[in-house]
């Protein structure tokens, strides 16, 4: 039986066209959180189901990378589509329970300036769309464990997740 190779070269482009499709949400969800990032930004405490963690002024949550070393993000580009870094223009503060001295900013890609929390680099998870939502706790992404920032500057490591697998995207393996 022969195959049909324009129903194979079409098959390659659906596939294509949906890689795409996948690469271009990501990265304008990617952009929406760097907009929102812009100006002073502050690192406050909330309250989840995991316990108390740090958050942006807005309530989304901060995680830390384990694969990071500290005051220095290790973080590839095609990472920071998934785990864009909490950067700010100017000198962040502390709110709500976070620790003021543990509040800094390193050098980021871009020139950018991104905030870090007792030593560690801060970032964003895509897959969390509204304040408080912690899909990113516990994934093994790019090289590393993820996990969300206790005030204590620790990484809650104990906490489970609170989203089942399949509302996270599958990224970064």
């Amino acid at each position: 039986m022969k195959r049909n190779r324009f129903a194979s070269s079409g098959l390659v482009a659906l596939v294509a066209g949906v890689a795409l499709l996948i690469l271009a949400v990501s990265a304008s969800s990617a952009e929406n959180v760097r907009q929102r990032n812009s100006g002073r930004s502050s690192v406050g405490v909330r309250q989840t189901p995991l316990g108390k963690i740090l958050v942006d002024s807005r309530g989304r949550t901060l995680y830390l990378f384990k694969g990071d070393r500290p005051n220095a993000s290790t973080l590839s580009r095609a990472g920071l589509i998934v785990w864009p870094a909490f950067t700010s223009t100017g000198t962040p503060r502390a709110t709500g329970g976070a620790k003021a001295a543990s509040v800094a900013t390193i050098s980021a890609r871009g020139g950018r300036r991104q905030v870090s929390y007792n030593r560690h680099p801060l970032y964003y998870y895509i897959g969390d769309q509204a304040p408080g939502e912690t899909h990113g706790q516990g994934l093994n992404q790019f090289g590393g464990l993820w996990y969300v920032v206790a005030p204590s500057g620790n990484a809650l490591t104990s906490a489970s997740r609170t989203a089942p697998a399949s509302q996270s995207p599958n990224v970064g393996y």
